[in-house]
């Protein structure tokens, strides 16, 4: 079912944690709300889910209004990072809650607690206390109870925050075959950039309280709106420059073609589009730069670096074990880029 936030606004006090927000997850896709702590990802969850009234603005499930509904009568499954499984219960019982205060009969509940635990990949867990249960397992449950009701939206609040990183990484992709399989209208809640990249049908990136910018994990990563949105998404290199007829100049690299507006332009550089040594010589914007760090993340070297004009700068490059040993900290090499892996941030 479709999602629709329409000038939502929620205030703490003084605080005002939602300014405004618009916002349409259309049916069966999975949007992120991605920002920093504080930035109101997760009041808006709850304006969503039921466990807080906006204070101006309206929340529409299809066409229904819920703004002032109760959370129980929503028809929403949530997930939360500490899972929020009944101790006291068996897995079995922990799924066939949701449906008993339904009012669902035994024989129903006992043919969809099967098929979830057989969607999650849980069948011989069913008799299983949560204490019982890995992490990742747990986990798995908390999602299986979460659409055994055949929700209309389902939400899901960092549900991977407690859990390292290579089971995380698992997780992340069973829960997006699931969704998409079930077609299940999802937002989806996180403060890590790479997990949102990954998942998501679109990303909502939230600062202040407000939607910074709403687009496609592609656009978002190549084509951010603002100066928030480019620092926050990877890892970025923002160049000072001046831009006038045409041409961009950017102290140390010179001038080069490239369309902004005239006057002072904010410059987003990736470290994947910065070349280095070698590499460099092919590119027409180029200047010397001092290795003042080298770090080795299995698949690729990130570089710190320092130009005479730019005090820190950050480049990454692919390792393969065939590779002359990278350059060493406080070598001097060169390093360049071509105009067209330069993208405009406007500024304000």
């Amino acid at each position: 079912m479709k999602l629709s936030v329409q000038g939502i606004v929620k205030r703490f006090g003084s605080v005002t944690a939602l300014n405004g927000v618009d916002l349409t997850v259309e049916e069966g896709e999975f949007l992120t709300i991605l920002g920093p702590s504080g930035s109101g990802k997760t009041t808006l969850l709850k304006s969503v889910a039921g466990f807080e009234v906006p204070d101006e603005g309206i929340v529409l499930l299809g066409d229904r209004d819920v703004t002032l509904a109760p959370a129980r009568s929503r028809n929403v499954g949530m997930v939360f990072q500490n899972y929020a499984l009944f101790p006291h219960m068996t897995v079995a019982g922990n799924l066939a809650f949701p449906l008993e205060m339904r009012g669902v009969g035994k024989a129903e509940i006992a043919r969809r607690v099967k098929e979830v635990l057989a969607l999650v990949e849980l069948e011989t867990f069913s008799e299983r206390l949560p204490r019982q249960l890995s992490g990742g397992q747990q986990q798995r449950v908390a999602l299986a109870r979460a659409i055994i009701f055949n929700p209309s939206l389902l939400l899901l609040d960092e549900p991977f925050g407690a859990l390292d990183r290579k089971l995380r990484e698992t997780l992340q992709l069973e829960v997006r075959r699931l969704q998409r399989r079930l077609k299940l209208t999802t937002l989806f809640i996180t403060h890590d950039q790479e997990e949102a990249l990954i998942m998501s049908d679109r990303i909502a990136v939230m600062d202040q309280g407000r939607i910074q910018q709403l687009g496609t994990p592609g656009e978002i990563y190549d084509y951010p709106v603002t100066r928030f949105v480019a620092n926050f998404i990877g890892e970025s290199n923002l160049l000072d420059g001046t831009a006038s007829g045409g041409m961009v100049s950017l102290p140390g690299f010179g001038n080069f073609p490239l369309i902004a507006p005239p006057g002072p332009v904010t410059l987003l550089l990736r470290p994947e589009a910065l070349r280095i040594g070698a590499d460099a010589e092919q590119t027409p914007c180029r200047a010397e730069a001092t290795v003042l760090e080298t770090v080795f993340l299995g698949l690729s070297v990130k570089f710190r670096l320092k130009t005479t004009d730019v005090p820190e700068m950050l480049a990454r490059m692919p390792l393969r074990p065939s590779d002359p040993p990278p350059p060493a900290e406080g070598s001097r090499i060169g390093i360049g880029f071509r105009p067209e892996d330069i993208h405009v941030v406007p500024r304000g």
